[in-house]
């Protein structure tokens, strides 16, 4: 079985998984969701880990986590170990009670993780198990809206001083956030995904590699490598912007065309990914200078600054590409 990578440094963030073995119940009363909390008060403490959302469902949890000290790795097992010890004495059994490593998506906090939590305070009424959010009592979304107390571990303020400076506007503000997206409507994140484990825009998956990923090379014991630091062909890149858009090749690479803004988003993704000089890409895309390579790259990176739905438009058409 491949490793899953694990990029850890000080002040990350992650949206952490964890399923019961062959989709088994891992909370099966009351009482094992208290005692899996009593657990994740413990971690807090012990590894001074903090935590901004969490949500158990029957066969699963999801929590979104920042660690102050690279250690998500260390934290998650003690989690998982105490409470499977538990859970296998309780009831008398032995054997694997999670299905194998945890899984871990390192997040961009700035850009995704209202949007996360949201997401995962939704668990509950997307699979039917209550019309609204607030009825479900074993997430933090009760703790967020001042049904509950938060209990001292849990931290709240971080995401609710994003929707407002004074706590009352800020909880109503948040619960408008949550509750008024229409559930049919509601996207995952995560779709964003790059190499299967970051979740950020292109400045943030570049820092990754650059800060955490250079200096590593056991792309075979670790696909997810290999999704990160190979060069990408330019015919693949022209592929997924033509799909995207519905241009042909020949429309994005021609020169002459205003307004071609497919073909900008192309030249962006290519001067960023392909690993070719930008000689080589003023060449392919019509014989331009390379000049013009760049300031079509710095046009749409000005235009991403301002525009949310086109980075994360331009996120998905590179997520596409890497991850194929």
């Amino acid at each position: 079985m491949t490793r899953p990578l694990r990029v850890e440094y000080p002040g990350a963030y992650y949206h952490v998984i964890n399923r019961g073995n062959a989709g088994e119940n891992i909370f099966n009363s009351d009482r094992d969701r208290e005692k899996f909390l009593e657990y994740l008060e413990k971690a807090v403490e012990r590894f001074s880990i903090v935590i901004h959302t969490y949500c158990l469902m029957s066969n699963h949890y999801h929590l979104l986590i920042e660690t102050p000290q690279p250690n998500l790795s260390a934290a998650i097992q003690w989690l998982n170990v105490s409470y499977a010890a538990y859970y296998n004495k309780k009831r008398q059994r032995s054997g694997h009670l999670f299905q194998g490593r945890f899984k871990s998506i390192l997040v961009n906090a700035d850009e995704y993780l209202t949007h996360l939590s949201r997401y995962i305070h939704l668990n509950p009424v997307r699979a039917n198990i209550v019309t609204g959010p607030a009825e479900f009592s074993w997430s933090s979304y009760p703790a967020f809206i001042g049904r509950i107390k938060a209990p001292d571990w849990l931290e709240t303020g971080w995401l609710l001083a994003i929707f407002g400076k004074d706590k009352k506007e800020a909880v109503n503000n948040y619960r408008d956030f949550v509750e008024e997206i229409e559930i049919k409507t509601l996207e995952n994140p995560e779709e964003d995904i790059i190499g299967g484990f970051i979740l950020g825009d292109i400045d943030f998956v570049n820092w990754v590699k650059n800060t955490c990923l250079s200096t590593r090379h056991d792309e075979k014991e670790i696909p997810q490598l290999r999704k990160l630091k190979p060069k990408v062909s330019l015919e693949t890149i022209l592929q997924a912007v033509s799909d995207e858009f519905g241009y042909s090749e020949k429309e994005i690479r021609e020169k002459g065309r205003k307004g071609n803004r497919p073909r900008d988003i192309a030249i962006y993704l290519a001067r960023d990914i392909s690993g070719v000089a930008c000689g080589g890409l003023g060449d392919y895309f019509g014989g331009v200078s390379g000049a013009a390579i760049t300031v079509r790259y710095n046009k749409i990176a000005g235009k991403m600054a301002e525009d949310e739905s086109l980075k994360r438009k331009i996120a998905r058409i590179r997520g596409r590409i890497v991850n194929n």
